[in-house]
């Protein structure tokens, strides 16, 4: 299928569950929650490495994930101003963990590795796959207090593909 060829619903789709249902409005619920209660809060988008290093076929993702990195930055200038620092808005964007949604893409029927898979662990430089695992750490710093001063930010977790120039 050719970029001019992709359908327009399918696109709006895909940016919709992505950035509208996966970042605008949770952060508008939970947002309001956290604000009501007048403690400190705070909100942990779920970007992806696609937002800062488009991959092919799959516009539609990449372009939503870089709408949550912009989001995530906005709202978290926002509420810093609006609540005075009690609400902290970060994101984390993980690389590639093998998942059912992409198994298909990186590893073959028999569990080798896809041409594109070989590629992604060739420009990944710990040489492997994530694990849920490799999330939580990240997760609970920017849940913490340990990251009281962080705001605005999306942390690559991606065992180093983010750094790697291929070279």
């Amino acid at each position: 299928l050719k970029f001019f060829d992709i359908p327009l619903d399918a696109m709006e789709k895909v940016v919709g569950l992505n950035l509208f249902a996966g970042a605008i409005i949770p952060s508008q619920v939970v947002g309001r929650a956290m604000a009501d209660s007048g403690r400190s809060a705070a909100i942990i988008n779920i970007s992806s490495m696609n937002a800062f290093r488009p991959l092919t076929r799959i516009v539609g993702y990449s372009a939503a994930k870089a709408g949550v990195n912009n989001f995530t930055q906005w709202l978290a200038v926002h509420l810093a101003r609006e609540y005075g620092g009690k609400i902290r808005v970060n994101a984390i964007a993980p690389g590639f963990f093998l998942t059912e949604q992409n198994r298909f893409l990186l590893t073959e029927k028999d569990g080798g590795l896809t041409e594109r898979g070989k590629t992604v662990i060739a420009h990944t430089p710990m040489g492997r796959f994530g694990e849920p695992a490799d999330l939580a750490g990240t997760v609970v710093w920017l849940a913490s207090d340990a990251s009281a001063f962080l705001t605005g930010t999306v942390i690559p977790v991606d065992g180093g593909f983010s750094a790697f120039s291929g070279v």
